[in-house]
């Protein structure tokens, strides 16, 4: 009946979603092309649109995407999100209600920096003499994914 149960190996995860960097930097090229292609109407209002099916805009506290562009690190272009309200979005009234507040929430993703290293000299600054060598270095970086609402 209520015999001892089993031991339960690891827990389940599934699989990684990406293999490789180089299908995980595919898929934020993919993001960053339907964001610069997209047909919704502009994100600067601070307003819910439940007709349209992405969560940033049906959020009490919804949210824009900018492209994060830095040419020293790869991939070059991320998506990052940019909250429309100070306030968040009451859901009786559906108006902004600046007593709540909506806040970035932030994620780290992993990226390539490019690191220009001068052959013997580590930790320097390059001297216009000698030859930089190009050299990506994987980092984390801190990018904001989405908005919030806090009290």
């Amino acid at each position: 009946m209520y015999g001892i149960q089993p031991a339960l190996g690891p827990c389940w995860a599934p699989d990684d979603p990406f293999t490789t960097m180089a299908d995980y930097e595919r898929s934020i090229q993919d993001m960053v092309h339907q964001l610069r292609n997209s047909s919704e109407p502009g994100d600067t209002k601070c307003q819910v649109n439940l007709r349209l099916w992405r969560s940033n805009r049906r959020s009490l506290s919804p949210w824009a995407y900018s492209i994060n562009h830095d040419a020293t690190r790869i991939p070059a272009d991320i998506p990052e999100a940019r909250c429309l309200c100070t306030g968040c979005i009451n859901p009786f009234t559906m108006q902004e209600d600046r007593t709540m507040a909506s806040i970035p929430i932030y994620s780290r993703l992993p990226v390539r920096r490019l690191l220009c290293q001068v052959p013997g000299e580590v930790g320097h600054k390059p001297s216009g003499k000698k030859k930089c060598q190009k050299k990506y270095q994987m980092v984390m970086e801190t990018i904001a994914v989405g908005c919030t609402c806090i009290f």
